[in-house]
């Protein structure tokens, strides 16, 4: 018997007990759609994080301070005022630098009218807004002339905008921080994202202006301390270079001796999407481990019907085996039952995956929207994987058809 033959007694065994032959599916089924299904979220929710990272701007590298120590013990990263506003001046002409971003940040009270609120507040500079990709709605982003006199002009984030201002144009308008006047000069387009980390909920205002009236103080080494230094550099492949630079730069004005730390931290922006990735990717597999049981699971209902077909037809097999069918025959043909119920599982199952993925796409998930990915190599690996259930529980039973004696089979009732 050759394979086509065998695959043709197959599925005029499995059209014979259609009912029995969905059933036994059912577990391959849902097992193949949930293992397309939670892979392509997977897939979707990798792309969403990598595009919400390089939202923030592109070719990034992020720098902040070092932490203290209180008793010996080391406190949160960003905890010592090591970093300074003419440290990122001393940045702006290393090669390979395309625009340098100091931020200084500190949060305080926002009024206007009645509204009371808490806000994240960014002391920065024009260059901020370039390398953060941030565009300005209405109005104007902060200046230069603002930076140098410390004016006291604030740039409002969408949601903040529309808290203070639900019914007028924000622009030209006053608001109180910490009890100081400070005159609105634009609103940013929406960019989305939730909570102090989210430019839609931030005050921006210019650098000195932060340091000296809202934070009180705020100097280091005669300059204004700064929470962050945001670098871009001119393409993804001059980044090492460029943190090789900025460390030594560093380094030196912060008069470090050879064998000494560090006293600030550097991030570039591919190392954010770098680690994201891992994590999404290892969150991914074991989304798609926990399908892949219902697989297992319907590996177990093959053996077991194959098993009671076994015992059904009994008197058949020996039949066969008297008028000259080879044991690897038999072998062939259970065998090859088992892998068509597994594979027209598997085909159902990708159809009734790929359906899932489209259903779910679109549904809200915080401030987007969940776009799962559906990719070749995912399908084909649920398909081999549900053909490999139907082979390695199959074997069991067509070992034991094989194996039958044909005389005892003849008589078997």
């Amino acid at each position: 018997m050759n394979l086509v033959e065998g695959f043709r007694i197959a599925i005029a065994s499995l059209m014979a007990n259609k009912m029995r032959s969905f059933l036994t599916m059912l577990g391959v089924i849902i097992g193949v759609a949930s293992v397309i299904a939670l892979l392509s979220i997977g897939r979707g929710t990798q792309e969403a994080v990598r595009a919400q990272i390089e939202r923030i701007g592109t070719n990034l590298i992020f720098i902040t301070p070092g932490s203290i120590r209180v008793g010996g013990i080391a406190q949160a990263q960003g905890s010592a005022p090591t970093l300074t506003y003419d440290d990122a001046r001393a940045l702006m002409d290393l090669p390979g630098v395309a625009s340098v971003a100091p931020v200084f940040q500190t949060s305080a009270q926002v009024i206007y009218g009645r509204t009371n609120l808490r806000v994240s507040v960014q002391g920065v500079t024009p260059a901020f807004f370039i390398a953060r990709n941030l565009q300005v709605a209405s109005g104007d982003p902060i200046a230069p002339s603002h930076v140098e006199t410390g004016a006291p002009v604030a740039v409002l984030g969408a949601n903040v905008a529309a808290q203070l201002f639900p019914d007028g144009d924000p622009i030209g308008g006053f608001v109180r921080l910490n009890n100081l006047p400070f005159r609105v000069i634009g609103v940013l387009a929406p960019v989305g994202g939730t909570g102090f980390g989210s430019p839609d909920n931030q005050i921006f205002v210019p650098l000195p202006t932060a340091v000296q009236r809202l934070a009180r103080g705020g100097q280091f080494r005669g300059s204004e301390v700064v929470s962050q230094i945001l670098v871009q550099a001119n393409g993804a492949d001059q980044i090492p270079a460029v943190m090789e630079a900025i460390r030594a730069t560093l380094r030196e004005r912060h008069r470090l001796l050879d064998g000494d730390e560090d006293d600030f931290t550097m991030v570039s922006q591919q190392d954010l999407i770098q680690a994201s990735a891992q994590i999404t990717g290892t969150l991914t597999i074991f989304l798609g481990a926990i399908a892949a049981i219902s697989l297992i699971v319907g590996g177990i209902g093959i053996m077991n019907i194959m098993l009671v077909s076994v015992a059904e037809r009994t008197r058949e097999i020996g039949l066969r085996k008297a008028v000259g069918a080879r044991r690897r025959d038999i072998l062939l043909q259970f065998l090859t039952e088992a892998v068509t119920l597994s594979g027209l599982g598997g085909l159902i199952g990708v159809g009734l995956g790929i359906g899932m993925a489209n259903l779910i796409r679109g549904i809200p998930v915080g401030t987007g929207t969940l776009r799962p990915v559906v990719a070749g190599d995912v399908i084909a690996l649920a398909l081999l994987f549900a053909v490999a259930v139907g082979v390695f529980f199959g074997i069991y039973p067509a070992f034991r058809a094989a194996a039958l004696n044909p005389i005892e089979a003849l008589r078997y009732e």
